[in-house]
């Protein structure tokens, strides 16, 4: 996978609205809901520190397991997905805004911090009008939500707007899951965290912001490089990555 990390980016609420649609054609009959993009209702701020070039890590799928594994819960959709989640983190279910006949999940830590949205039924065409210098950090096969012969994948990215004055609004960092084609070369279409799923689209993300004030977060977590070594990031990766069919 290519990794080509150039100027800062930044992060905003709900995944869509602020970058997947940044420079993105409008869902094709979005329907009537609060937000229209991946899971994220946080607010971040980009950041100001440029990675250097590397490939991304690529890991495989670990066996299922129908129980999850001691200070692990396990939650199940309405409409028939089920994943786990560290026991003290809050699941809320934002029904009123879902769309109809989905579901809408926002997981926060023990302090409130928002970590993800899990969304289903949504429609998710879009255009690419313009595209930016990307980094892929990380990436993982989830063969369990296999559709059609399309594996979807677990992906933490970045999208750089170089055209951004305020470097704390230049660099955007999602993590989530994604059946968008993997970029190549040197820029790539705004950050696309959908995946499908019967009987439209679905979305399980969120964002990285490297100026989160959230109380108990880690000190001198200031980049995607040292978020990934944190408890906090491998816990939402196991979490988003244990997606699966009820």
């Amino acid at each position: 996978m290519h990794r080509s990390v150039s100027p800062p980016i930044a992060v905003s609420g709900a995944l869509c609205l602020a970058f997947l649609l940044a420079a993105c054609g409008p869902p094709a009959s979005s329907p009537s809901t609060t937000s229209t993009g991946p899971a994220v209702t946080s607010t971040a701020s980009p950041s100001t520190t440029a990675t250097t070039s590397a490939s991304p890590t690529v890991t495989t799928s670990p066996s299922a397991s129908s129980t999850p594994e001691a200070g692990w819960k396990s939650y199940t959709t309405a409409d028939g997905l089920t994943f786990d989640y560290p026991e003290d983190w809050k699941i809320t279910d934002k029904a009123a805004d879902a769309a109809p006949g989905g579901v809408f999940l926002n997981i926060t830590n023990a302090n409130g911090k928002n970590l993800a949205d899990l969304r289903t039924n949504m429609v998710t065409g879009a255009e690419c009008t313009v595209k930016q210098p990307y980094g892929v950090y990380e990436t993982q096969p989830l063969p369990a939500l296999e559709q059609n012969g399309t594996v979807p994948r677990y992906v933490f990215e970045t999208r750089t707007d170089t055209t951004a004055t305020d470097p704390k609004l230049m660099t955007l960092f999602a993590y989530g899951i994604t059946t968008a084609p993997e970029p190549t070369g040197t820029e790539a279409c705004p950050i696309f965290h959908f995946f499908n799923w019967p009987p439209s689209g679905a979305m399980f993300g969120g964002v990285y912001n490297p100026f989160d004030t959230t109380p108990g977060n880690e000190m001198h977590v200031d980049t995607p490089e040292v978020y990934m070594g944190t408890q906090e990031y491998k816990n939402i990766k196991k979490m988003i990555t244990s997606l699966k069919p009820a």
